[in-house]
């Protein structure tokens, strides 16, 4: 069931908070939460905010792309295991996962 249903249920008092909090699969403090952000802010208000941050633990771009460069430049070929060891030896910081994630999501292993 979409929110304005339940909430024009509610509204009109077909409804209480508890039973469209259920409808919507949520806590009524969820539900209450929902009203509030609607009333001000219309169906925007009730977007998931979260899905347009970014994450402050994400890699900066020129990072990613210097890995993949040196990768291309000097050690095409090797396997991520042994390139990853190289990796740190020079002060790499990063998780043989991170690592390996982004060659492959470029494309070069």
């Amino acid at each position: 069931m979409r929110f304005e249903e339940a909430y024009e249920g509610w509204q009109s008092g077909r409804l209480t908070q508890e039973e469209a909090a259920r409808l919507l699969g949520v806590c009524d403090r969820t539900f209450r939460r929902y009203i509030a952000r609607y009333e001000e802010e219309g169906l925007e208000g009730l977007v998931d905010r979260r899905l347009t941050q970014v994450s402050h633990r994400k890699a900066p771009v020129d990072e990613v792309m210097a890995l993949v460069e040196r990768y291309r430049s000097r050690h095409m070929g090797w396997n991520v295991k042994h390139f990853h060891a190289w990796y740190q030896r020079e002060g790499g910081k990063r998780s043989y996962t991170w690592v390996k994630n982004r060659l492959q999501e470029a494309g070069v292993v």
